[in-house]
Order: structure tokens, then sequence, then C-alpha cells
């Protein structure tokens, strides 16, 4: 167990993965099945996963669904979080929260720098709460997914990670 956890029963979640590409298909979305195996791999459950083209309407649409699905913990998106024309995943994200947590983008982009240096500058990756679901939009590329999934997410999803994780505040999100 690493160092950062406490001896406690694992909660599992209940999680959706979507992809936000104009390019990628099922066989080509080596992102989203990086985070569909890193999730079932650490114990969670994994129960929608989508790939939408990069249109803030759509991407609205899916993730409106899954934030009214009470069976859903957290949504996981990966894409659309650089700065070309395409690029929508924020607008379509940020009127959708109920609160921003502005630290996780700037988490990812201090792990990030050690790895790809000044280039992080070009990710707007951000999470948020929704309707007591917690929202992550990741960058597209499989090696982004994976610093911010084994670094903030695995830890974060995981109640046994001291001093506090995103598990334990589920019941109080949901609250009005």
């Amino acid at each position: 167990m690493p160092e950062h956890c406490v001896e406690q029963n694992f909660q599992p979640l209940k999680l959706a993965i979507l992809t936000v590409s104009d390019s990628r298909d099922e066989t080509t979305d080596t992102s989203g099945r990086l985070l569909v195996d890193a999730a079932q791999a650490a114990g969670h459950q994994v129960m929608a996963r989508d790939i939408v083209r990069d249109d803030r309407y759509q991407l609205r649409a899916v993730l409106s669904r899954w934030i009214a699905d009470p069976g859903i913990d957290a949504i996981i998106s990966t894409g659309g979080t650089g700065i070309t024309g395409r690029d929508c995943t924020p607008e379509a994200v940020l009127p959708l929260l109920d609160k921003e947590l502005p630290g996780f983008g700037e988490l990812f982009r201090q792990i990030s720098f050690a790895e790809i240096g000044t280039s992080t500058i070009q990710s707007r990756t951000l999470a948020g709460i929704a309707n007591g679901t917690l929202i992550f939009c990741l960058p597209g590329s499989t090696g982004a997914c994976r610093t911010a999934w084994e670094q903030i997410l695995q830890p974060q999803l995981d109640v046994r990670t001291r001093p506090c994780n995103f598990v334990q505040l589920l019941p109080r999100l949901r609250e009005s």
C-alpha cells in the first residue's frame, strides 16, 4: 500500500469515461482505453464510456446525462483541452459546473512541466463538481492521461489517501 494511504477498506467508485475527438474511434482511442484500464485495475467500475466529436453541444448532452445519473460518481474526459479552434471541452464543461476546482489544473500543469516543459501551458485541463458528480477534463494525449491518473486521480479517488481525498467528500457533495 502506498505510504500516503492508511489501512481502510477500498471504496470503488462508479466512473464514466468520455473521449472528445474528431478523429478517434473505439479502436484508436488509446487515452480512453488507458483510463478505463487504469480505473478498473484500481478497483473502480466503469459504468459508461463514449466518444464524441469536438462539439460543445454534443459534449454537454453526454455530460448532462451522466451528471444527472445518480449511479455515476465521477466523469473523466480526455481531449479537447488544447487551444486550437476545435478544442472546446472547457467551454462545454464550465457552464455545467456548480463549483470549479482550479487547483486540479494548476497541479496537473506543475506535474506535467517536469515531463514536457513549458508546453504544458497549452493545456486547459480542469476539474469541478456538478450535481455532486466529480468531473475531470484531461488532455487527449495518452501520456498526459497516464500522468493525471497516476499522480492525481488514482490517489484522490482512493478513500485510503491521507490527509484527505475526494471519496470521503462525495456524500457531502450531494447534500443540498
